[in-house]
């Protein structure tokens, strides 16, 4: 099969750009064996692969991506590694209470291996960091939303904490927000810096991890042969950990929903601006609505800032123009603006976008495609916590291993046929926009 499309992720990953400059990368411009091929080195491709090297002692490992590592969509998301349930699609993230804590089981086993990573590796607090994160709201609305959250949090007997106005002003430095909900179980990272922590540690550990060198095409001959422009590589075993990209690999088709949502960066603030906002200097807020905003103040690499995110689109052909970029970034400016208005003028440094694949019906792609081929695909908006906990079950599935977890990703179904294009797309934006608009000063 030929590849499709090769990824496009518009403007400059923001989080990568405060780490200093990588090594130059290493291509692949041989023709080379493997036991295992990974494609992709985002949170799914770099879990298979760590949890390969940690089972299969001597194995030949290699994992192939088509950017740098961090440059992707692994670099673009906001840093929450989200134990709880987040369907997008609700009013509050909630939903059926069993398969919300079946849910929850399997985005901890993630979360745990990526605990695993980072201390093996040595990668510091800022990288990944337990230190929960808080649902904010900005109206009546959304505190409703956050009490719905939370009597849904009591059924499941899960820890959480409702903050009052007072609380909210004395963490963000902000009267913007009238309550929030406070739960312990997620972990906050600075994506890039964790994945190239990662990448990093794996290559230690005898793994060979090429970027820059995208795969063209994949095809089956006794074992696979996955081509790239100037190299190729012969395995018994492939797994496919691209997300959305599933599709570009002939698989999935008509299946799987592309969007784009998006983020903004502000410079490094001053002494005296920092001063002024006032607040904790670390802290991660996702929208008590899910179409709204969500903040993170970051202190670190880089200094300190503000990152603002928001705004979602429906992009089949998974590409956005510089256009698109602008226009949302006045949207950010606004939300920025209502949030923190003793910052006014500050200028965003970094605006980018990042790509989500969802189903309709809220599964991942975790099977077997074809005799040795494995997917670790279609994270529904929890890249960072479902994306690692799906490439440790593909490369369990791989190597004959089974759990809890991969027995219930191989029990669900497949991902729900979508209606034919033009009507997914244009029904799928005007359902996102009708959602941002009632989402009010959440958004």
């Amino acid at each position: 099969m030929r590849v499709t499309r090769l990824p496009r992720d518009p403007g400059p990953a923001g989080w990568n750009r405060l780490l200093p400059d990588p090594d130059p990368a290493l291509r692949l411009e041989d023709k080379i064996t493997a036991d295992w091929l990974v494609i992709g080195a985002g949170f799914a491709g770099l879990a298979a692969a760590h949890r390969l090297s940690q089972k299969v002692e001597g194995a030949r490992i290699v994992v192939l991506d088509a950017l740098r590592v961090g440059d992707g969509p692994a670099g673009r998301n906001s840093g929450f590694m989200i134990d709880l349930p987040h369907d997008l699609t609700s009013h509050d993230y909630g939903g059926a209470l069993d398969a919300d804590i079946a849910q929850t089981q399997d985005n901890r086993t993630g979360i745990v291996h990526a605990a695993a990573m980072a201390e093996e590796y040595g990668l510091s607090p800022e990288a990944f960091s337990m230190s929960g994160k808080i649902n904010g709201a900005a109206s009546a609305k959304g505190t409703a939303h956050n009490h719905t959250f939370a009597r849904h949090l009591e059924a499941m007997s899960e820890p959480h904490e409702m903050l009052d106005a007072t609380q909210m002003r004395d963490l963000t430095g902000t009267e913007y927000y009238e309550s929030g909900l406070f739960t312990p179980g997620s972990a906050m990272i600075q994506p890039a810096l964790f994945v190239r922590g990662v990448a990093r540690g794996l290559r230690s550990n005898r793994v060979h991890l090429y970027e820059n060198s995208p795969v063209i095409a994949l095809e089956r001959q006794g074992d696979w042969i996955a081509r790239t422009p100037k190299g190729q590589v012969t395995a018994p075993r492939v797994i496919l950990a691209v997300n959305g990209h599933l599709n570009s690999f002939g698989h999935m088709q008509g299946r799987l929903m592309h969007v784009f949502t998006y983020a903004s960066m502000t410079r490094a603030l001053s002494p005296e601006e920092v001063a002024s906002q006032g607040g904790r200097p670390i802290w991660g807020l996702t929208p008590a609505d899910p179409m709204g905003t969500t903040v993170r103040r970051i202190s670190g690499m880089g200094g300190d800032r503000i990152v603002i995110r928001n705004r979602f689109t429906f992009d089949p052909k998974m590409e956005v123009n510089a256009a698109r970029i602008a226009r949302v970034g006045r949207d950010h400016d606004r939300a920025f603006a209502r949030r923190f208005p003793q910052l006014a003028g500050i200028e965003m440094e970094y605006r980018w976008g990042g790509r989500l694949c969802l189903s309709r019906n809220n599964v991942q792609v975790v099977g077997e495609l074809d005799q040795g081929l494995y997917s670790a695909c279609c994270q529904n908006g929890l890249g960072t916590a479902k994306g690692t906990l799906a490439g440790g079950l593909a490369a369990d599935m791989s190597m004959g291993l089974s759990s809890p977890a991969l027995e219930r990703a191989l029990a669900a179904e497949a991902p729900t046929r979508l209606p034919p294009d033009p009507i997914t797309r244009l029904g799928a934006n005007l359902h996102i926009r009708l959602a941002e608009l009632r989402a009010g000063r959440e958004l």
